[in-house]
Formats: C-alpha cells, structure tokens, sequence
C-alpha cells in the first residue's frame, strides 16, 4: 500500500493513537520526554514531523521557544487540536516527505517512531536536514523490529496490512544507527529503550560538503 494512501487510515486511527501509546509504551514516552527536555533549550525553535496527536509536542513545549507539531494525517491534527496545549505549540498539516517551510529555519527536527513505516524514508532525513539550521539539531526515535524472529516478523507484518498499515523497515537498533549516519547526519547519541518493541532514543547532527 502506498504511503498516500494511508492517510485515512492514520485518520480513523487517531481516536485510538494515545491510548494505545500510554498502554504499550507509556514508560519509554515518559522516558523521551526527560531526553529530549535536557538537550532542547528555551530559545530553540523546534519542527516536529510526524506528531500524531501532538504528544511528544506538548510534552517538551516547555523546554523550547516555540514547536510547529505537523502530520500528513488531517485526523491526527485535529486530535491534537482539541487538546489543551501550551500557547508555544502550533498544529498543522504537512508531508514529512515534503516540507512547506524554507531551508535553514529550525534549531530543532524531532520525528519520532514514524521512519520505519515510510517506505522511502530517507526523503524525510533529506527534508529534516534541509529545513535544520547548520549545527541544528535532530531527535529520531524509532521503533526497531530487526529482534523478531521471521514467523513473529511475518505476524505483525499480516496484522498490520489486515488494518491497512505496513512497517516498511526492519531494522536492528545498530542497523538504524547506521541508516541515519548514511543519510548525512553524525549520530552524537543513541539508547535503546524498552517498549512494545525496542526503542531507539536518538540524536544526530547534520554533515555538510
């Protein structure tokens, strides 16, 4: 299934989005939070793709100036749009693959848990790269999946296309480190934390010339 076409998946998903997080992975979220709050600083203007329904936002608008929370999914936005947010914190739609905004405008890219099911992910590295200030910062999380052996591999995979999603990448969390790193950024620092399934907390920089 193409990527455009699960739109209206993510829509009728949003309903669902937070209370399947808080029950699989509430713990590494919390976790995420504290991570990213001691790296981010109150004059950063941070870009968060991929935001769902705004939780990791929201959860970090304090630390920062300012975050434009996007998601291609018009039901996720309006999710988050009728929670209550901290002023700082601004909902739109985008295309992670396709940024509207202008090269070198943030301090901060965050796009957390979204890479591994974009089935061509390194459009969205390219765009986050584009759009980071020089020495500006990127937050990656992401599920990996590369532990499962190949029948639970091939279960969640049927799972996941019974309701119309696909994971399009199965990585190991040092096979994801690498993806990054080939895609023009110097991982400073990565963890792996427990979680439904694994959980790659990690942060980069970009690499120019």
């Amino acid at each position: 299934m193409a990527r455009r076409d699960s739109r209206g998946i993510w829509d009728r998903y949003a309903k669902f989005y937070d209370a399947e997080v808080l029950r699989f992975s509430k713990a590494a979220y919390e976790r995420m939070y504290q991570m990213m709050a001691s790296v981010l600083t109150p004059d950063m203007e941070v870009l968060e793709l991929a935001t769902g329904t705004g939780l990791i936002a929201i959860n970090i608008a304090n630390s920062v100036k300012s975050v434009q929370a996007t998601d291609f999914s018009a039901g996720m936005i309006a999710a988050a749009k009728r929670k209550t947010s901290p002023a700082n914190v601004f909902f739109s739609i985008e295309d992670a693959l396709s940024i509207s905004y202008n090269d070198a405008s943030y301090d901060a890219v965050i796009i957390s848990n979204a890479l591994h099911i974009m089935p061509t992910p390194e459009l969205a590295l390219a765009e986050a790269k584009r759009v980071l200030k020089p020495g500006g910062l990127l937050i990656a999380p992401s599920f990996t999946h590369g532990h499962l052996s190949n029948s639970a591999w091939g279960f969640s995979q049927l799972v996941a296309k019974i309701v119309g999603l696909e994971t399009y990448s199965k990585w190991l969390p040092e096979e994801y480190v690498a993806f990054i790193q080939g895609n023009g950024f110097d991982v400073t620092k990565w963890q792996v934390l427990d979680a439904a399934f694994p959980l790659v907390y990690l942060e980069a920089r970009p690499i120019y010339g």
